[in-house]
């Protein structure tokens, strides 16, 4: 992994909150389920320029939240894409108002089944309907207009974030002067699907989980844990396993011939889901994968509402893979590429050789870092 020199931080922020969609003016779900209020986590970096037209709105992964950059009180860890927002950095914050929001059905401050049901004073669990792509972009549009934003320079994320930032081009094409998605696709294909149903099954498997009505009591932990530890190998790659791992032991000399953790790879994927269980939600999880399993603009479809909506948008296309992401591997890309090239739109595309699997786009890389630069600087004003 190469060295990337850090400018200086946004420093100390905050993140802060937005409800909308008060009843009876709910928001109507594509499930066709009403949902409101709905509450918004964000956080947002840089000044917004008297135009109005520097806003860059920055769309998290699965398992993500709104801080992208800067720290909050107390905390020695910036947020989790500080390397590539910031003063000087790729995404100016001298020169761009940043705004990022967890998404909805997340529990990382926006409403979700971790949440609180304002109608029966109880949290959601499973109660919370199932929400879509499509629905969590439309979250997003209400708080920038409540920011006073009615044109963003770009829209910009990778993975689930990038499946967001091809939302908003179908359901906004308008709307945004660039369009940047990173190790993403335009549709969950089955192997991801198989991925994520595997994950939600250990979940729901553990007997602590109770039909996702837990939270005054034990929690699934053991079977989060698991759906992480199978999440995480499907964010690697077998080259980046043999370079952190190889099949390194734990304590060296033999095999212990038991059944205890021996082998580094496995310390660490157990390391990973006890992590993740002191931060996440297992109702989320469920959540927010489903979302990503539903999530498909039927490009390959003439007559879709999608193709129809590119088919007229002005905004610049940049898609950006990884050699080594097996998850959303070039091809799927390559795909969204020569459809948005048959539309005459103006596209780019990039694949970045890396060994590091799907979690590349999170990392430090100068060659990345000059292409967000790249293209962000050659987008005009709204």
């Amino acid at each position: 992994m190469h060295a990337m020199i850090s400018s200086p931080s946004v420093g100390l922020v905050r993140t802060q909150s937005f409800t909308f969609a008060h009843p009876p003016r709910t928001m109507v779900l594509d499930s066709g389920v009403d949902l409101g209020p709905v509450s918004l986590a964000y956080e947002t970096y840089g000044q917004l320029n008297s135009e109005c037209s520097n806003a860059v709105l920055v769309c998290h992964a699965l398992t993500g939240d709104a801080h992208v950059a800067g720290f909050h009180e107390g905390d020695d860890k910036p947020g989790w894409w500080d390397h590539y927002v910031g003063p000087g950095k790729p995404i100016d914050t001298d020169r761009y108002f940043v705004v990022c929001s967890n998404v909805i059905g997340s529990c990382m401050g926006s409403c979700g089944p971790s949440s609180i049901n304002p109608a029966t004073g109880r949290y959601w669990g499973l109660d919370f309907p199932i929400v879509t792509i499509a629905d969590m972009v439309r979250a997003q549009r209400e708080l920038l207009r409540h920011l006073g934003i009615e044109c963003l320079l770009a829209v910009v994320g990778g993975s689930l974030g990038g499946m967001q930032v091809l939302q908003w081009a179908a359901s906004y094409p308008n709307m945004m002067k660039g369009v940047l998605a990173l190790a993403t696709t335009s549709r969950h294909s089955p192997q991801a699907i198989a991925f994520n149903e595997v994950a939600r099954q250990s979940i729901m498997s553990d007997p602590n989980w109770r039909n996702g009505d837990y939270y005054d009591g034990v929690r699934p932990d053991l079977g989060l844990a698991v759906a992480r530890m199978i999440g995480h190998i499907t964010y690697l790659s077998d080259e980046s396993m043999h370079l952190k791992f190889g099949r390194e032991l734990r304590h060296g000399g033999g095999f212990a011939f038991s059944f205890e953790t021996e082998f580094q790879v496995e310390s660490y994927l157990h390391h990973q889901g006890k992590k993740f269980v002191e931060r996440f939600d297992a109702n989320a999880f469920l959540y927010i994968t489903k979302a990503a399993d539903y999530f498909d603009l039927d490009l390959g479809n003439a007559d879709s509402p999608t193709r129809k909506a590119l088919a007229v948008t002005n905004a610049r296309f940049l898609l950006v893979s990884f050699t080594s992401d097996w998850l959303y591997p070039t091809y799927q890309s390559r795909q969204m590429v020569n459809v948005l090239k048959e539309l005459d739109r103006d596209v780019s595309f990039c694949e970045i050789t890396a060994a590091w699997g799907h979690d590349a786009f999170l990392l430090p890389d100068p060659r990345l870092e000059t292409v967000i630069r790249g293209f962000l600087g050659g987008l005009h004003g709204c």
